[in-house]
């Protein structure tokens, strides 16, 4: 069963050189299903995603996860939008972070196999990682990260720049893990993908949230001037 992994920052701020990127952000995070981080270009997405994650320092406020830290560390994964592959094979990239969990051979195995017949790579296996295509080294990084059954899984621009066939395979697999009990964290571009995955929505604009809702309601009814023209396809300022 997965642990009940909630998120709630508090007056949250991230500075670079003296300037303010992200924030305040004040923000209580469903602990099931999509939460989809949209906006503009430079809204902040990417940052936000990294401050949950622990990966970016913040100026002020604070972050609270209703487990421990170190349970909260331990359970969560995180996929770039560009995927970073280790320097080995296909099965050494799915089995490294097993291997740091301290699994048996057996375990691992067995989980290798699985996760490559699930991504198409079986016939792959002992391939260099970097010898697949763009898709296919997404599909890797996404088994890598799920792989570990993570609690709570964070996807920066996961389907950038890959064609329909390969997003729908992901999206697809996005499911499966939501479904398992998962929660899924994630930013895109496509308000589409938005559209058929989100369960709620986190509408950044100039590193601030200006909505948050269910995805039904942000969809139907945004609430905010920004969401709207950002909806609308305009330019957001």
């Amino acid at each position: 069963m997965k642990q009940d992994m909630s998120v709630s920052l508090q007056d949250v701020v991230v500075r670079r050189r003296g300037k303010i990127v992200l924030g305040p952000i004040t923000l209580d995070l469903p602990n099931a299903g999509f939460t989809m981080v949209l906006g503009p270009n430079g809204a902040g997405k990417t940052t936000l995603l990294k401050v949950l994650h622990g990966v970016e320092r913040t100026s002020s406020g604070w972050m609270s996860w209703s487990v421990p830290s170190q349970t909260a560390r331990d359970g969560q994964a995180y996929v770039f939008q560009s995927p970073i592959m280790l320097r080995r094979s296909v099965r050494a990239n799915l089995a490294y972070p097993l291997q740091l969990l301290g699994l048996d051979k057996a375990d691992i195995s067995a989980r290798v196999t699985k996760w490559a017949v699930r991504i198409g790579l079986s016939a792959a296996l002992y391939f260099p990682a970097l010898s697949l295509s763009g898709g296919e080294q997404q599909k890797l990084a996404l088994a890598r990260a799920l792989i570990r059954r993570p609690n709570t899984l964070f996807l920066d621009e996961p389907c950038a720049n890959l064609d329909g066939s390969s997003i729908r395979e992901i999206e697809e697999i996005l499911r499966e893990a939501v479904q398992a009990g998962a929660q899924i964290i994630m930013t895109t571009h496509d308000l589409g993908q938005a559209r058929r995955l989100a369960d709620h929505v986190v509408f950044l604009n100039k590193g601030q949230i200006e909505e948050q809702a269910s995805a039904t309601a942000f969809f139907d009814a945004p609430g905010s001037v920004g969401a709207s023209a950002f909806l609308n396809g305009d330019i957001v300022e």
